[in-house]
Order: structure tokens, then C-alpha cells, then sequence
């Protein structure tokens, strides 16, 4: 074996202990008991009686924006965080200000310093969106490629192409996206209710997905991010998966307007997702508004959670610490029961990982070994305190960064 955790606790598992046989990478065995058998093993790590899980997924971050919000300035915050969020299209085009100033050279080091986080706090996936269109060019892009290239032993960067100041409204904006793919972003973006008519919305739709098509990408799609109930591009897009069969290869970010929307409407909405197997990342602490997550998550939607941002013009705060977002979302939901907690904490590791189409992210024999020992017995204390992890384990190498 490459490596052993022995002395390990588990989830669901009570108080036993259990040794982790790691080997290629991949979780090999998992036994009861704490002896480690055999003396032909690589690093054997003391798990000390606490819970190892698999590791922490953010299923949406700006990370071409991080650290911005003090060159941007507040009013595109104060206009984001209005009441009803009503003026979030108001907020996106102050914010857009900071773009005029996009440069690779500076992009660089605010990506490696949210990466350097993501490392330490083990969120060792990443779905990370980068402005390309005609003001923020390709500078974006290009710093998220690179830091893609220097993290990739340790974070995964699944980079979306996103058009933020729309499509239709912001002509070669496409162009953009597509130079963006054959760069090598992963996935393509989107946001069609920035656009200022229902027709252009579906231009927009239809447009990212044809480029999805073409480059054979998965599409991540920012969705009715408003205080309003009219918008209805969730629908749009759930309409163009099935359409073009890309079923379980797409993902709707926010989606706050669903909170709005009446009760019967609301379950078709559910039964349309499910038939379109989208999943669907929320983030609550970025905004006074956020979608029906335990409602979503209780009718079978794979729901997720993201940090959305990191001191940037919408959010002044963030760690590229899911923990930490999940003692928020823990409050801000009222999942505050031990079962509530446990359904948030797959929000941030294996429902985000669906979410984002990684395959074997399951801490059970033949899953992935990317893996967290935390600083902690149980996901009760574990949210608590939200600590960095003890141990991170990525692909079975021990990458913690002290």
C-alpha cells in the first residue's frame, strides 16, 4: 500500500475505528479495527480517533475575481445585498468596472493566494468561473489555466468560460467564450437573465449551448439570480438539456428566484430538474435571497453548496473554506439539527462532486483517495469549529500545507 490510516473514524459508523489501505490513489480496503498488517506500505498516518470524509468540493467560486472588492469599491456590494435583491443587475454592471484593469500578471496572484486557502482548508475541487468578453479579454482565463497547471497535484480547477455581462447585450462576449475552449476552459458558462428581453435569454441559452455541443462540454449556467419571480431562464435551460440530450451534464448556479415562485410551480420546476438530471449549487451566504435548498434536497435534487466569492464586489469575506460556508448555510437554512448538519456536509463533498460530474469522490473501496482527517469526531463539531483539516490526501499523496 502507498499509504495507511489507521485509528480512522467514519461516518454513520458510531465509535469504531477503521484503517484506510490507500494504494494508485485509490482507496483499496477498509477494515474494522486499527491494525495495520504487513510491513510492505508506504506513509502510515494516526488518524487519532478522528472522522475522515472525503474531501471538501466548492461548486462555484469567481476565482479570476477574488480579492477585487477594494479595487472595485462598495456600491456594487450595497446594490447586491438590496432589499429583495432587486438591484443585482444594477450590481453586475458597477462591478464589471474592475475588468478595464484585467491583467494576468496581478489575476495570477490573487488565484495562487485563494488556491494556497482551498489547499489548507482541503476543498481539492474546484469549479471555477472566469470573466471572458470584450472588456475582461482572456486575462482571466489565462491566469486560471496557469494556476490549473501549478495546482494540479494538489486543487482540480474545472474552468468555466462565463460570459457575466451577458450575450446578446454584450456583442462579442461569445467570441470570447469560444476562444476561452480552445484554450482549454472545461466548461462552458453562462447567464442568461442579465439579457433584457425573454427572447434574448433563449438567444443566450441556445447559444452556450451550441458552443457546448460543439466542444463536447458540460454547461455551468448563473440562473434567475434576482428578487424576481417573472424570471424564469431555470426553465429555459432545463427545456435545452433535454432538447439536446445533455442530461446529467448540467449544472444551475443560485437560482434565488425559485424562492418566489408558488408552491405549484415550484414541484413541476422539481419534476422538470429530475427528468433533466440537473444539479444545482446554492450559496446562501452571498446573498439575502437563495433557492428552497432543503426543499430542493428532500424532493431528490442533487443540491450543492459554493462560496461563490472571495472579497470581491459581491461578497467582502470567504476562505475557499466549505466548512466554514457550511456553519453559515447551516443558519441561514435552519438545518440545525444533527441530520440537517449531515445533509449539509454532503453538500460540500459528495453531492458537489456530482454536481460538477466527478466520478468515484466516495470514501468506500475503489472511490478516489482525496480525503480530509479533520480536526474533529463527528460533522457536528466539525461544522463548529470549522478548522482546517488535520490531513489532507489527495489522490493518496499527503498534501497538507501547514
Amino acid at each position: 500500500m502507498d499509504m495507511i490510516i489507521k485509528n480512522a473514524r467514519l461516518r454513520k459508523k458510531g465509535n469504531d475505528l477503521f484503517t484506510i489501505a490507500v494504494n494508485n490513489g485509490k482507496i483499496e480496503k477498509i477494515v474494522s479495527g486499527s491494525c495495520v498488517c504487513g510491513d510492505k506500505h508506504g506513509e502510515v498516518i494516526d488518524a487519532k480517533g478522528r472522522l475522515v470524509t472525503e474531501s471538501f468540493v466548492n461548486g462555484h467560486l469567481h476565482l479570476c475575481k477574488v480579492y477585487t472588492l477594494e479595487m472595485v469599491g462598495q456600491d456594487a456590494l450595497n446594490s447586491y445585498h438590496s432589499e429583495g435583491m432587486g438591484g443585482a443587475m444594477t450590481a453586475i454592471e458597477q462591478a464589471a468596472r474592475v475588468k478595464e484593469n484585467y491583467d494576468e500578471k496581478w489575476i495570477i496572484n490573487n488565484v495562487r493566494k485563494a488556491c494556497n486557502l482551498a489547499l489548507k482548508y482541503g476543498n481539492t475541487h474546484i469549479r471555477a468561473f472566469a470573466d471572458v468578453d470584450p472588456k475582461a479579454k482572456l486575462e482571466g482565463v489565462k491566469a486560471l489555466l496557469k494556476a490549473k497547471e501549478e495546482y494540479r497535484d494538489t486543487v482540480d480547477l474545472q474552468i468555466v468560460a462565463f460570459p457575466q455581462d451577458g450575450i446578446v447585450r454584450d456583442p462579442g462576449a461569445e467570441s470570447y467564450v469560444e476562444k476561452a475552449l480552445e484554450l482549454g476552459a472545461d466548461v462552458v458558462g453562462g447567464i442568461p437573465w442579465i439579457e433584457f428581453t425573454p427572447k434574448d435569454e433563449q438567444e443566450h441559452v441556445d447559444r452556450m449551448f451550441a458552443l457546448a455541443k460543439k466542444y463536447n462540454k458540460d454547461v455551468s449556467m448563473l440562473l434567475d439570480d434576482v428578487g424576481d419571480p417573472g424570471e424564469r431562464t431555470l426553465e429555459m435551460v432545463i427545456a435545452k438539456t433535454l432538447e439536446m440530450g445533455w442530461q446529467g451534464r448540467v449544472t444551475a448556479q443560485h437560482c434565488r428566484a425559485v424562492a418566489l415562485y408558488q408552491e405549484n410551480h415550484f414541484r413541476k420546476l422539481v419534476s422538470l430538474l429530475k427528468k433533466a438530471d440537473i444539479g444545482l449549487v446554492s450559496d446562501p451566504q452571498t446573498g439575502p435571497l437563495h433557492a428552497r435548498v432543503a426543499d430542493l434536497y428532500n424532493a431528490g435534487i442533487n443540491v450543492a453548496l459554493g462560496q461563490d466569492d472571495i472579497a470581491d464586489a459581491y461578497y467582502p469575506f470567504g476562505r475557499n473554506n466549505m466548512l466554514e460556508v457550511a456553519f453559515l448555510a447551516v443558519h441561514l437554512l435552519w438545518m440545525t439539527t444533527f441530520e440537517g448538519m449531515e445533509t449539509i456536509y454532503d453538500m460540500i463533498t459528495t453531492n458537489a462532486a456530482r454536481a460538477m460530474g466527478i466520478k468515484g469522490h466516495l470514501l468506500e473501496e475503489g472511490g478516489t483517495a482525496d480525503l480530509v482527517i479533520l480536526n474533529a469526531e463527528d460533522i457536528y463539531h466539525a461544522i463548529w469549529e470549522h478548522e482546517a483539516p488535520a490531513y489532507v490526501i489527495r489522490k493518496g499523496v499527503n498534501v497538507t500545507k501547514r
